[in-house]
């Protein structure tokens, strides 16, 4: 006949093992939420990157640009409208969270305080922008040099009201 205490001590057995798995979860857990908020891009990263993705529109534009000014090429035009297009359309918007309206990147961010308190105006120059991009890289792919010419007009047009409306 078993022996009270040994009973008992059979009992605890099992919750003995359980402590260890709820011990190793909370670990676990704990150990997945501090990497998590380690890798929680920080405000400096942020505008570093729209900083460069700012670069690249800037690069690939003056492609389009030079290349309507002198010796038309149809396959620059065209590489360049599509770079346009990919980068307008990647979420530019998503770049400028709360807690990044000052600071470092590559350089001090050059973005006004009016992008977050008005926001809806924003994201809706930022939706043009991704529109007149994507036409100017359905025009370019014709290869029709004037309707180019006249998109990449709107394209410069969109970029100026937001520099105007958001830029130092």
């Amino acid at each position: 006949m078993p022996v009270a205490g040994a009973r008992f001590h059979f009992r605890n057995r099992g919750v003995m093992r359980a402590q260890p798995r709820l011990v190793m979860a909370w670990l676990g857990l704990s150990f997945a939420a501090i990497a998590w908020a380690q890798t929680a891009p920080r405000p400096e990263n942020f505008i570093k990157w729209r900083q460069s993705a700012y670069q690249v529109i800037g690069w690939n534009s003056g492609r389009v640009k030079a290349a309507l000014a002198g010796n038309y090429d149809s396959h620059e035009v065209a590489s360049a409208a599509n770079a346009l297009a990919a980068v307008a359309a990647s979420g530019l918007d998503k770049l400028f969270p709360a807690g990044t309206a000052t600071g470092k990147g590559w350089r001090e961010t050059t973005a006004r305080e009016s992008i977050w308190s008005d926001t809806g105006k924003f994201r809706a120059l930022n939706d043009e922008f991704v529109r007149e991009t994507a036409e100017l890289a359905r025009l370019a792919a014709a290869a029709d040099q004037k309707s180019v010419q006249a998109q990449f007009q709107k394209v410069a047009r969109t970029c100026k009201s937001c520099h105007d409306k958001y830029r130092l």
